[in-house]
């Protein structure tokens, strides 16, 4: 069922969430593909040539993508493609969806490859890498949201802080499998960030200053996937972030500049959402 009432009501019509997808697709189109099995070599992978905070990284981000069922659910039972619906909501949901299992499929190759570096690699064996998996794997994702926004501003952050972390992790990787790994990750993450920049820009299009409210409540509560879920996730966090810079706040710059580009003329509340963003990134981001 829809979150709340009104729901269907702040939906994108269901010919711009299409645009929104078509241009994804035809995006993806021309992208390099790729393959967990044949992508790298594998067989070259060396966990040895890690240091301590890049092994542990890896570790880390590897749980993170490997959430991906709780992050598929979470569109699917907001977004549902079924009876619980009606036509005019139904016929905006399936739209998306062509967008989110394609979405699923290439996140899903993101946690299978890093799966398979970590045992290529040495680091665990392929038993001991489920085991660490299946805990935070169990958990729920949940983000409280009622405005379908949201979902596309909050994933907007969310795939743009992890290009970002991927590219400087492959930066100072000691294992060139693993950055391979890491540019084929960062690539398909930028692809993602566009499809959720183009559907945030459509919403102020047509919706205008009614989705900056919730705009601004996604960032103002803003945490990555599993920061509340994950058992020590917080020192986890700023481990990695020794390694490699970590901070989502690194993404709020573009999501201004989506917000700026998606009006022609900017109101005096859009502004004053601009300023509030800016002034949640992190002193000295």
């Amino acid at each position: 069922m829809s979150p709340v009432p009104g729901f269907e009501a702040s939906v994108l019509p269901a010919a711009d969430m299409a645009t929104a997808v078509g241009r994804y697709f035809a995006g993806a189109a021309h992208a390099r593909t790729w393959h967990v099995e044949t992508a790298m070599d594998w067989a070259a992978a060396d966990a040895g040539r890690l240091t301590e905070g890049q092994r542990s990284a890896v570790e880390f981000i590897t749980i993170i993508e490997d959430h991906l069922p709780g992050y598929f659910a979470l569109y699917t039972e907001n977004f549902p493609v079924d009876a619980s619906v009606g036509p005019g909501l139904y016929v905006h949901n399936r739209e998306l969806y062509h967008f989110t299992v394609r979405w699923a499929a290439e996140e899903d190759s993101h946690a299978r490859a890093l799966a398979r570096y970590q045992s290529a690699s040495g680091l665990r064996d392929e038993d001991a890498v489920r085991q660490a998996l299946a805990g935070p794997g169990q958990g729920r994702f949940e983000l409280p949201f009622d405005h379908p926004v949201q979902f596309f501003a909050y994933a907007l952050v969310q795939e743009k802080a992890t290009q970002i972390y991927y590219q400087q992790l492959r930066a100072v990787a000691g294992d060139p499998v693993l950055g391979e790994v890491l540019t084929h990750l960062s690539r398909d993450e930028a692809r993602h960030f566009t499809f959720m920049a183009d559907v945030v820009a459509a919403y102020l299009r047509v919706h205008g200053d009614a989705v900056l409210d919730p705009i601004r409540a996604v960032i103002a509560e803003f945490r990555m996937p599993l920061a509340g879920t994950l058992r020590g996730y917080w020192r986890w966090a700023l481990r990695i972030a020794d390694t490699a810079r970590y901070d989502h706040t690194d993404a709020y710059e573009h999501l201004i500049k989506v917000l700026n580009r998606a009006v022609d003329a900017r109101s005096d509340r859009l502004g004053e959402l601009v300023a509030f963003i800016g002034s949640c990134r992190t002193l000295g981001a």
